[in-house]
């Protein structure tokens, strides 16, 4: 369903001239499966997953997305998925109908049929009574109803939940975990970002941990624990970023060290 291949993503930086967001990761995530991205602030699931969603195009690498490839067919992947993210953007002038209404029909779906399905949804999640709200008046917890179900309108094949939880109260969390389970019951690909390990635990059937825009290590939560002799996904977690920390620093000062010889030789 998401094949990822050897992905890079790489900026131009002022100080070092080159910033590595992505440095040739690979995975696959399968229908009916969930597959974590777990790891610290700046280890590129974000960069990833907006390489996914085609908002952003790789330096290198591939990542094919239901059979579409991101960089040659962008506008039939954007049909292939559904984007949730704790901090995804919803129209403040419009209601929550309307603005589900809208992409519903951007996604080209018949107005009873898309009626219909907007009806069940709101119904699941309990948005009637916010149904005429200005989104501009909706609690945050709200508007990430509201995201979800934009996301979900058009029944995507594939669906990407990045830090879909974060700010959100117990009660609205919980819910969003049960619809991605139900999801995943449904036969669906769902790529989850989350730095909460309750939540990885709970829901994922695959996990990536990654630091630095590298894949530190790979599997179901399973056999990551056996391999690395740890049942404890936070402590697991914790071990390797930090040995990954200590290793580039390592390297840093062998690098330092490396540079201050090669200039006494030339001197």
């Amino acid at each position: 369903m998401i094949h990822v291949r050897n992905l890079k993503k790489t900026y131009k930086d002022i100080q070092s001239g080159q910033f590595t967001a992505l440095a040739g990761i690979s995975f696959d995530a399968m229908p009916g499966q969930i597959y974590g991205l777990l790891g610290p602030n700046g280890a590129g699931k974000t960069t990833a997953l907006r390489i996914l969603s085609t908002v952003l195009k790789p330096s290198e690498g591939s990542a094919v997305v239901n059979g579409f490839n991101v960089n040659e067919q962008p506008e039939q992947v954007r049909r292939q998925i559904g984007f949730v993210s704790c901090n995804t953007a919803i129209y403040d002038r419009m209601t929550s109908w309307e603005l589900v209404q809208y992409f519903g029909l951007l996604y080209g779906m018949p107005l009873d049929r898309l009626h219909s399905k907007m009806n069940a949804l709101f119904d699941r999640f309990q948005m009637n009574e916010i149904r005429d709200v200005l989104c501009s008046k909706m609690s945050t917890g709200m508007k990430q109803k509201v995201s979800i179900v934009r996301a979900m309108i058009h029944n995507p094949p594939v669906l990407i939940f990045d830090e879909a939880t974060s700010g959100l109260d117990i009660l609205v969390a919980r819910e969003v975990l049960k619809t991605v389970e139900q999801l995943r019951d449904q036969g669906k690909c769902i790529v989850f970002s989350s730095h909460i390990m309750s939540e990885v635990k709970r829901l994922c059937d695959r996990v990536a941990i990654m630091n630095r825009g590298v894949i530190l290590a790979e599997g179901t939560p399973t056999h990551l624990a056996e391999k690395h002799e740890e049942n404890d996904m936070e402590e697991l977690f914790y071990q390797l970023i930090s040995q990954s920390e200590a290793q580039l620093e390592s390297d840093k000062s062998v690098a330092a060290a490396s540079g201050v010889l090669t200039s006494q030789a030339t001197n």
